[in-house]
């Protein structure tokens, strides 16, 4: 499923937030399974993306019908998204009730990044972008200029 809402939270544990609406088939899977892998698609895979967060997954068998590679996980059952930026491996560590929704806590047991995307400060953006939804079937990038905070002085 892709997740429109999600976010770094922690680093000691290293947690992500995923919000998930209660009705979906991803909430039944996340319920009865624990844990998943979060794939970070690039710019390229927008219209996979689009495509596979239109249809559920408990009426179409996503993997057939959108030819989707996957790549088998380390930690975790589920599989990760061939071709993504980043996978993170996850169990679910916490579930917050938030009106219709519910916000999930992933402890991020590992992260594979694909190779020559990523220098030693995150992700190079001009070698690749992600996708950011904005709303219906619009969609950004990020820009791909690194800029740096001065030091503090002290």
């Amino acid at each position: 499923m892709p997740a429109s809402w999600n976010t770094p939270l922690s680093e000691e544990p290293p947690t992500v937030g995923v919000v998930v609406d209660r009705e979906t088939y991803t909430n039944e899977c996340l319920e009865s399974l624990g844990e998943a892998t979060i794939n970070v698609p690039n710019d390229t895979q927008l219209q996979l993306v689009y495509n596979i967060g239109s249809v559920s997954g408990r009426n179409v068998d996503k993997v057939s019908k959108f030819s989707l590679e996957l790549v088998p996980s380390t930690l975790v059952k589920p599989p990760g998204l061939k071709g993504s930026i980043a996978i993170l491996e996850g169990r679910v560590y916490d579930k917050i009730l938030v009106g219709e929704v519910n916000f999930y806590v992933f402890e991020v047991l590992l992260t594979k990044v694909l190779e020559g995307v990523a220098d030693e400060w995150s992700i190079d953006f001009s070698k690749t972008n992600i996708l950011l939804h904005g709303a219906g079937r619009v969609f950004h990038r990020v820009a791909p200029t690194k800029i740096f905070a001065k030091k503090p002085q002290t």
